[in-house]
């Protein structure tokens, strides 16, 4: 289910980067049984900072494997 793949993608940043998530919409999902990609538009914030960025999450086993991001202006 996308809102979860969203949750993970949410606590991945957090975890992994410090980023809190402001916003997350969906772009594209590609996620079946766990193994795929999902894109999100999202502003995400860092002690107060924040930004706007396109990210592709690759899941492989409903993990995330890697991560795509590019800077939106």
């Amino acid at each position: 289910m996308s809102s979860d793949l969203v949750a993970t993608a949410k606590t991945y940043l957090k975890k992994t980067y410090g980023e809190d998530t402001v916003t997350m919409t969906v772009t594209k999902n590609t996620v079946v049984n766990g193994t795929g990609a999902l894109s999100v538009d999202c502003t995400v914030s860092v002690e107060g900072n924040e930004s706007d960025w396109s990210k592709v999450f690759h899941f492989k086993n409903g993990v995330i494997v890697d991560m795509d991001y590019r800077m939106r202006r």
